[in-house]
């Protein structure tokens, strides 16, 4: 079996819905822009995903995944540092889910919060197909499939990222036993021989006793840097660390991220459900009357009027735009009525036009060259279908798919 991923490789996807928004940045994208410098990052354009719920109208798909690669590429994701894929060009994601979906209780994928909800909130639609139900399956398949260490979440994902522990310790259980695996285990302990040896024999109890994942972590660490064992031994010990067997799907973890509100100009959340967003790449002029005509403090119907910045939703954008200073000046001003709520947008307008303008940018040399996109995202596939096919030969190899 080849070894597990690096410690430290990132998975996270995105559906293409089509040109992204602050929303969308903000949420997600800008976060990615920061991990593919800390981590080795795997990002791909969810395809499959959008068929779950948009498998009545594909026509536009091709377009929208274009539109978010450029955005992606113009928010400051960069094909020298970070893989970007489609999801569909590595087809070992199809045989990953169909493979694990012969391990999956049908009751873990039913419980999945995001199941019911969807179910509620997308009434429209038809949603009692398989595709739906096994959609969380489907996305533990993209992140197992890449032996991720992290997966950059927010807190109402992380339901996602537990049902994804759960099928690779079921699948470790089912698959990475083998004959004497705890005497092997213990030779391979022995092998990492003197303070190494007395370092992972007390890190493990540590961590099997108290659950101390710190202590995992380090014993982890002390395992993968070892350049004098085998690679088989090296399974067997980040296995033995768990008390299972051969790790042949390791645990991912949750990476949480914080993600500021977002508010639309409407208010509500920024959504293109709503019509509330301000593209990435929208027109400059269009996004500054926008912003002079969103919400504000209702209680501000004159000029006169104080008003109170958290009851209005512009006060969230200046969270997440403006300086100290410009939020004690607006804090101020808002309340004793000294400034207008257009002179409190100004340095919104400002700061927000000249993002999206270096955006805009960026963008059109891609817009322009529709050509580089598709070498980025063929390059992106080579990578991902090499790191694909590894841990495919070690789940074949292990339920015995294969012949060696």
């Amino acid at each position: 079996m080849s070894s597990p991923a690096p410690a430290r490789r990132v998975l996270s996807g995105m559906r293409p819905t089509g040109r992204l928004h602050l929303g969308n940045y903000h949420g997600a994208l800008r976060n990615w822009v920061e991990l593919q410098y800390q981590y080795e990052c795997f990002f791909f354009v969810a395809d499959w995903h959008m068929l779950t719920t948009g498998y009545e109208d594909t026509a536009q798909l091709q377009e929208h995944i274009q539109d978010v690669l450029i955005d992606w590429l113009a928010a400051g994701l960069n094909p020298g540092v970070a893989t970007l894929f489609i999801q569909s060009q590595v087809p070992e994601h199809a045989e990953l889910h169909l493979l694990l979906s012969m391990i999956t209780p049908l009751g873990w994928l039913e419980r999945v919060p995001s199941y019911r909800d969807q179910q509620e909130q997308l009434k429209e639609k038809d949603l009692t197909t398989y595709g739906f139900l096994g959609y969380p399956l489907l996305q533990s398949a993209d992140i197992l499939m890449y032996r991720a260490a992290f997966v950059p979440v927010g807190e109402d994902q992380v339901a996602h990222v537990e049902l994804t522990r759960e099928v690779a310790r079921r699948f470790n259980h089912l698959y990475g036993r083998e004959p004497d695996f705890e005497s092997k285990a213990e030779r391979a302990v022995k092998s990492l021989s003197g303070r190494n040896t007395t370092s992972y024999r007390q890190l493990r109890r540590k961590f099997q006793e108290t659950g101390d994942t710190e202590a995992l972590a380090r014993a982890q660490a002390l395992v993968q840097s070892n350049s004098r064992i085998t690679v088989a031994d090296r399974e067997r010990l980040l296995g033995y660390l768990h008390g299972t067997g051969v790790t042949i799907l390791p645990e991912p973890a949750v990476l949480l991220t914080t993600t500021p509100k977002v508010p639309g100009l409407d208010g509500r959340k920024m959504s293109k459900s709503y019509g509330n967003t301000i593209g990435l790449r929208e027109d400059p002029e269009a996004v500054t009357q926008k912003l002079r005509g969103m919400t504000t403090d209702p209680a501000r119907v004159r000029r006169t009027d104080p008003g109170d910045p958290e009851k209005c939703p512009v006060w969230d954008l200046h969270k997440i735009y403006s300086d100290e200073g410009v939020r004690k000046w607006v804090v101020e001003g808002c309340k004793s009525a000294g400034i207008g709520c257009l002179e409190c947008k100004q340095p919104l307008i400002d700061k927000i036009v000249e993002e999206i303008s270096g955006m805009r940018k960026r963008a059109q040399e891609f817009e322009d060259h529709p050509e580089l996109v598709r070498d980025i995202v063929a390059e992106g596939a080579n990578k991902a279908r090499e790191a694909a096919r590894e841990t495919l030969d070690d789940v074949r190899r292990a339920m015995h798919l294969r012949a060696d």
